[in-house]
């Protein structure tokens, strides 16, 4: 079993920044990708920001630019950075981690964007 905690949400004004964390633990093999999605209200899920092992990202267009995603591949740890944030911003972010074998997603952290 592979457990994922994310950590690093809430609610920040326009402009503002915050720092998302994720780290799984347990039979974490075969290690992938580490990334992010969010859900807005009313929105479908989107990808926001995926990193490999060998840390090649991907980013989606709305948040290149301002936000930035790192790992720590020892500590199977992936992090969102995200600067100049925006009302649009606000969601629920879910942890993604891909093995060779499974796909694994966090129980979300709730990220508002308001003033």
């Amino acid at each position: 079993q592979v457990q994922l905690v994310e950590s690093g949400g809430g609610l920040v004004q326009p402009g503002g920044s915050l720092r998302l964390s994720c780290t799984a633990s347990g039979s974490v093999f075969g290690l992938v990708a580490m990334g992010w999605y969010r859900q807005g209200p009313g929105k479908q899920p989107e990808l926001v920001a995926v990193i490999s092992t060998s840390g090649n990202t991907d980013y989606a267009d709305s948040v290149k630019g301002r936000f930035t995603v790192s790992n720590d591949n020892a500590r199977n740890t992936v992090y969102l950075q995200m600067n100049s944030l925006k009302p649009e911003d606000t969601a629920v972010y879910f942890c993604s981690v891909g093995t060779v074998t499974n796909h694994y997603w966090g129980q979300g952290t709730q990220v508002t964007v308001s003033s």
